[in-house]
């Protein structure tokens, strides 16, 4: 079958390609629109399976198609049109993402509705984290942590940039992810709920080994949002007074801190082990 889509320069494929990069002109397109651009086999077919509500288009190149047919069969069960394009003008929509590419409506959530419809018991809050390789990669171990709900505050990276996206490897599409909330309000918020705010902190006066293992101020084995901080700076004063403390992770050897990241996923795995 030849493919719908071969004019690398058509209204749809510019259209597509404005979603796809990390310059202002491209973060004002997905503003503008609604939508984000997903690319790659395995972000696009965990969109496909997780959200397809949320699914406007959804493209595959030719040899794409070819590869990667549990992609069509799943979005003929969703009642999804995936159009097949050149190669050429998939390479054009983005260069990276292997010929499979899909433009997602964007979801605004409420922090309130969320809390009051999830009574979640794991929570990961990015406080003013910028960089969008960590935010995915915190989402995704959020997820892979059993996490039921994801904050991200203002001033923080977008969540639908292309890295943020490709970074949380389709874990974006697993559990709820409320964006643009002011850290004070959702603390008041959180705490309403029942859950314990803990700030990870690399001064934090809690050890989490202790606290693991039941000996310090705070038992993880309750409702537990952890709050995480910017990559450079940590957490301020004023974020830091909204939890109810501030826990470390111990360096045992000579590293002089962690990355976000990893501190995140050692943290949300510790109140995984507590409240299995």
């Amino acid at each position: 079958m030849a493919p719908e889509l071969t004019n690398p320069r058509a209204e749809r494929v510019l259209a597509v390609k404005a979603l796809s990069g990390r310059s202002p002109s491209s973060a004002s397109a997905r503003r503008r629109t609604g939508t984000y651009l997903v690319e790659g086999p395995q972000a696009v077919r965990e969109a496909v399976r997780f959200a397809p509500e949320r699914v406007r288009e959804l493209y595959l190149s030719e040899s794409a198609a070819g590869r990667y047919t549990e992609i069509v069969l799943d979005s003929l069960k969703a009642g999804l049109h995936a159009r097949t394009t050149s190669d050429d003008v998939a390479k054009v929509m983005s260069p990276d993402a292997q010929g499979v590419l899909a433009v997602l409506e964007s979801v605004p959530l409420r922090l309130a509705d969320v809390l009051a419809s999830a009574s979640p018991r794991l929570v990961a809050i990015l406080s003013r984290v910028r960089d969008p390789g960590n935010a995915g990669t915190v989402i995704r171990a959020a997820d892979a942590a059993g996490a039921d709900l994801v904050i991200v505050t203002a001033e923080s990276v977008d969540v639908h940039s292309p890295k943020v996206v490709r970074s949380s490897a389709g874990s974006l599409f697993h559990l709820p992810v409320v964006t643009g909330v002011e850290l004070s309000d959702a603390a008041p918020l959180l705490r309403d709920a029942g859950l314990t705010v803990l700030a990870a902190d690399g001064h934090g006066e809690a050890d989490l080994d202790e606290v693991a293992d039941g000996g310090g101020p705070v038992d993880l084995s309750r409702p537990t949002a952890w709050l995480f901080g910017n990559e450079a700076w940590g957490l301020p004063d004023a974020d830091l007074a909204l939890a109810h403390t501030a826990v470390r992770v111990p360096i045992r050897g000579r590293a002089e801190s962690l990355n976000l990241a990893t501190a995140a996923a050692v943290c949300l795995f510790a109140s995984a082990r507590a409240q299995r």
